[in-house]
């Protein structure tokens, strides 16, 4: 059991969700709400992993603390893989979840292939220097209208067939099986636990 970890975000809902996921490994989990001096971090990496490791790289570095990152999005393949590394920003710098959702619903109008998924890729950094990246995915359809009222960003349009719901119409506890997040998370998790043998 690591002590402490520093989650590079100040986004409420990945807060809670990672909250819930890392406690088989981390005893307290912080959120960069808990620091006021800390700057906005420019993701301006190509890849999932490049964002996701700057982040870490910089919030340990000015924490002095074990600093665990994400960077995660929606790959849509009629797209091109867009919106990828612009998945919360799609709309425009300052767009909020509906609005990126009516932009994406309206570039996919009339395609017959509505295949998607959503990717997280985690870097841990150790004060050390030490560097973990793992990554995670969760395969689906994306739907033509928005339904369900839980999670966040892309949720009510990520359909997943085996359940016959959307991520959105999920509970909290059911996400958490089978998310992109989640499953990134149980890969460090299974890393992390293979160290210490």
């Amino acid at each position: 059991m690591i002590k402490e970890v520093v989650l590079a975000t100040k986004n409420q809902g990945k807060i809670k969700e990672f909250t819930e996921l890392l406690s088989p490994v981390f005893g307290k989990v912080l959120s960069l709400r808990e620091f006021n001096s800390l700057p906005e971090i420019v993701e301006d990496g190509e890849t999932f992993g490049e964002n996701a490791l700057k982040k870490a790289r910089v919030i340990s570095k000015l924490t002095h603390k074990i600093t665990l990152a994400d960077d995660s999005g929606l790959e849509v393949d009629a797209l091109g893989g867009r919106p990828g590394v612009f998945s919360s920003r799609y709309a425009g710098e300052n767009a909020g979840d509906e609005e990126n959702i009516n932009k994406l619903l309206q570039e996919l109008k009339g395609a017959a292939n509505r295949n998607a998924r959503f990717v997280c890729c985690l870097a841990l950094v150790f004060p050390d220097g030490k560097e973990i990246t793992v990554e995670g995915r969760c395969e689906g359809v994306i739907v033509e209208e928005p339904k369900g009222k839980g999670g966040f960003g892309y949720d009510p349009v990520f359909y997943l067939p085996e359940l016959n719901k959307t991520m959105a119409e999920l509970t909290l506890e059911e996400k958490n099986l089978l998310s992109h997040r989640s499953r990134a998370v149980n890969a460090l998790i299974m890393y992390l636990n293979g160290q210490k043998d």
